[in-house]
């Protein structure tokens, strides 16, 4: 059957997957929330990925696509969600944007938000996204603050690794703590697992290996590039690519 959703919001299914053309793009997508019938779009974010592979570099908020691109995603996230009759609920919504023709296209919708973003949120707007879901539930108006966090923008990275090894050696407690310390708004999370084979962890890439988790929040994109770069130089991970599983 034919889809009665407008052309760039078509192919989207409950349960189902419904896949009318290939999409090409950067990634990005926006957050909201339905109360009482009246959607919002809290923001958009951005999805980077490592240069010429399919694998996540960094989420990144607030998006820094051009304006009309984020003002094109925030509409087609408002009439979706109204069309698909989603009601008291969070959502996320993942689009791919041509930015040489301007078009915007949807990639998948949750009705959920992402647990991800909450430290984005955090560091920006001064509260991280869970307030919505919470307030929700409450039966209370979901509306979060804007601007009202110690940062201009914020990401989440992954630092990875593109070949399989054993970890011999993570960075220590005290190491990731001096580095924290050394650098304002960096939160480091150490993924792998000292021991263990990169590829017997869970919930990886086809491509990668996830290291570590680096929420950095900065006064620019630069900058937090910067923090980044610093980070990746002074964690100290070390492997054995002999040893055989």
């Amino acid at each position: 059957m034919r889809s009665k959703l407008p052309p760039e919001i078509a192919g989207i299914g409950g349960q189902a997957c419904l896949a009318e053309e290939a999409l090409t793009g950067v990634q990005a997508a926006t957050e909201g929330y339905v109360y009482q019938g009246k959607v919002t779009v809290n923001g958009a974010l951005d999805s980077i990925n490592y240069p010429d592979t399919s694998s996540f570099l960094r989420h990144q908020y607030p998006s820094q696509l051009p304006r009309e691109i984020v003002a094109r995603m925030t509409d087609i996230s408002e009439r979706v969600i109204k069309q698909v009759g989603l009601t008291n609920s969070t959502f996320s919504i993942e689009f791919f944007c041509d930015l040489d023709t301007g078009r915007v296209s949807v990639l998948e919708i949750n009705a959920r938000h992402s647990q991800s973003h909450a430290d984005m949120f955090m560091a920006v707007d001064g509260i991280p996204n869970h307030h919505c879901m919470v307030r929700l539930g409450l039966g209370m108006d979901p509306s979060l603050p804007r601007n009202e966090g110690p940062y201009d923008i914020a990401a989440k990275w992954y630092y990875r690794r593109f070949s399989d090894a054993v970890v011999t050696r993570v960075p220590t407690d005290a190491e990731i703590e001096a580095l924290q310390n050394e650098i304002p708004g960096v939160t480091i999370e150490v993924v792998a697992t000292e021991g263990a084979r990169l590829s017997d962890a869970p919930a990886q890439d086809s491509y990668s290996f996830e290291l570590a988790d680096i929420f950095i929040g900065a006064d620019s994109e630069a900058e937090m590039t910067r923090k980044y770069e610093r980070c990746v130089e002074a964690l100290r991970f070390e492997f054995d690519e002999e040893e055989q599983g």
